[in-house]
């Protein structure tokens, strides 16, 4: 059976330009990566894992539990992924969860699902999300709870971590210097956002397609030649399973509310508020330092997406594997990052 969504990069005729212009000089490539293409329109998908179960909602946003339950032990764990790609990154796959192998070790996992943004969001920013939705949603455990903040969902956990009482704060491959992007890759998310501005402000929503557009243009070549080898792998081997959930993660995702993207592009990467201390939330401007609990960053250190100049700086920090996606599911993800993030939660004192 077929369950997937969209069996094509999105957006199809920007992967195709892309295409012409990297391969224009090499017909091999461009063949391979033609290939590679139709083999992963055409791939078998697997049944999709079965969404966890809600506890609680505030508004759109669901707060899902992986753990058993709302009076089953351990120790709360609240896994804050991006918006720009949908939450199924950490509970990817039977074989790939990390929230599942989480709950394995004695920690009880829960994970913030954003929903899907209408028009009448489009006011809400990335500091509301923290203000919203993030903040009270902390507020309804009963015992301090773990964050843990993947991509921009360790940005907003980091504020949070700042503004509430948490047990801890573990940031995954986390933007908070956006000046480490460097001039060039600004400039270009710049132009990126002067062109869908327009669209964005008349719908009240920023389309995915726009978004997943800036990140193909960090590292053009890399997108081309991740399908070009994918023509080479046998349909069946795990290698090619992995690949086709990851495509069809990465072609997914809910558009933004327009004022979320605004803020992205202008006062975060545009400006680096955070990085230069001036980022407000919940009224206040926000800081790691304000963040007492203990905390720990796990930085990739070849990211196109996330390089490793935008971390956070947080005095405890680990260097993962090549890319962000990687850390959390690819093949040294448990060794490189599972394992030493559960032994660290393990080890923080319980709060009093």
């Amino acid at each position: 059976m077929d369950f997937a969504s969209q069996h094509g990069p999105r957006p199809l005729p920007l992967f195709l330009a892309m295409l012409r212009s990297e391969a224009a000089e090499n017909p091999e490539l461009a063949q391979a990566a033609l290939e590679g293409l139709r083999r992963y329109q055409v791939a078998r998908r697997e049944r999709p894992m079965r969404a966890l179960p809600v506890r609680r909602r505030r508004g759109r946003v669901r707060l899902r539990d992986a753990g058993g339950g709302v009076g089953c032990e351990g120790r709360p764990v609240l896994f804050i992924p991006s918006l720009i790609n949908p939450p199924s990154i950490l509970d990817l796959s039977r074989d790939r969860s990390l929230i599942r192998w989480m709950r394995g070790r004695g920690l009880h996992p829960w994970l913030i699902d954003w929903g899907t943004p209408g028009p009448k969001d489009r006011d809400i920013d990335v500091a509301g999300h923290v203000e919203r939705f993030l903040l009270p949603l902390i507020a309804t455990f009963a015992e301090p709870p773990v964050l843990v903040g993947y991509c921009l969902g360790g940005t907003l956990a980091m504020a949070a971590a700042a503004r509430s009482r948490v047990a801890g704060l573990a940031a995954i491959a986390t933007p908070w210097h956006f000046t480490g992007y460097g001039e060039e890759a600004r400039a270009a998310m710049a132009a990126q956002w002067a062109a869908v501005k327009p669209t964005s402000e008349a719908l009240g929503l920023v389309p995915m397609e726009a978004l997943q557009a800036g990140f193909w243009r960090l590292d053009p070549g890399r997108t081309i030649a991740k399908y070009a080898a994918f023509a080479e792998l046998d349909p069946r081997s795990d290698a090619a399973r992995r690949f086709v959930r990851l495509e069809d993660w990465a072609n997914q995702g809910a558009p933004l509310p327009h004022a979320f993207g605004r803020e992205l592009f202008e006062a975060l990467i545009a400006e680096d508020r955070p990085g230069q201390g001036q980022w407000r939330v919940a009224g206040a401007t926000v800081t790691p330092a304000q963040c007492d609990a203990p905390s720990v960053e796990f930085v990739a250190t070849a990211d196109r997406i996330v390089p490793a100049a935008t971390a956070i700086g947080l005095s405890d920090r680990r260097e993962g594997g090549t890319g962000h996606v990687g850390m959390v599911v690819g093949g040294r993800a448990e060794r490189q990052l599972w394992q030493p993030l559960a032994d660290w939660i393990t080890a923080l004192p319980i709060p009093r």
